[in-house]
């Protein structure tokens, strides 16, 4: 019941997003766009966006609309009470990104807490915007190609590697475009991300493979759906995602 009331005020929080003033040219991103557009068989745990302006501004934007119009409808549509809060703290968000919190609960169900957060941050996009729909709303959002290469840049970009990358480029890999090695980096160096620190991720990866393979069966066990998990536990589980992952990282990252 809890990741099914997740999903719901999720697609509530994106649809109101995406039929809003302050939604416009606000590109969806990430997991939860390859939930909403895709049928990803992954649960993602927060909605993220590309916005290419002032992120500040757009932070307080999207609390105000949240404050306005989600809550009330969580609370009409599914009986949850809600809170829209920005995070405090000189440690809480990079230069490049900004959160608004949104956390809901049932007064009367002890452990009914959901936190949605949604993040505003900026990738580095070659290909030209593109608009998919959902249940008849339109969401603009990076080509594939893009997007998966995020999914790379995130695994050397992050200061703490987020497993459920690996996770996302195991399920969409073959999205990867054959001039992807260049176009990573470019990108690389755009974000300014050195050789050294390239280098010492994938040593990482490859000198710690059974304990990085432990936590993405993590992820299997519980963020993807069920038949999904079981069938991906037939191959291999999580040691064979995490091969795979890291085998498409070295054949598109050129040091």
């Amino acid at each position: 019941m809890a990741n099914a009331d997740l999903e719901r005020i999720q697609r509530l929080a994106a649809r109101l997003v995406a039929t809003s003033p302050a939604g416009l040219n606000l590109f969806l991103i990430g997991g939860f766009r390859y939930r909403l557009l895709d049928q990803s068989a992954r649960l993602s745990l927060d909605i993220d966006y590309h916005w290419e302006g002032d992120l500040d501004e757009k932070q307080q934007e999207l609390q105000r609309l949240c404050r306005r119009a989600l809550l009330a409808r969580v609370r009409r549509e599914l009986g949850y009470e809600g809170r829209v809060d920005l995070p405090k703290g000189p440690d809480v968000e990079s230069a490049n990104v900004r959160l608004v919190e949104l956390r809901f609960w049932k007064a009367s169900a002890v452990g009914s807490q959901i936190e949605v957060p949604l993040e505003i941050t900026r990738i580095i996009c070659l290909d030209p915007t593109t608009v998919r729909t959902a249940e008849g709303v339109v969401y603009p959002t990076p080509s594939d190609t893009d997007l998966i290469e995020g999914k790379i840049l995130a695994v050397f970009n992050r200061i703490f590697l987020q497993h459920r990358d690996l996770v996302d480029l195991f399920l969409y890999g073959d999205r990867l475009a054959k001039n992807s090695p260049g176009r990573l980096k470019d990108k690389l160096k755009r974000l300014q991300v050195d050789t050294r620190s390239v280098q010492r991720r994938l040593r990482d990866l490859e000198q710690n493979a059974g304990y990085h393979a432990r936590v993405v069966q993590g992820i299997l066990d519980t963020q993807v759906d069920l038949v999904v998990a079981a069938q991906i536990k037939t191959g291999g589980g999580g040691r064979a995602v995490f091969a795979r992952a890291l085998q498409l990282i070295q054949a598109n990252v050129q040091l």
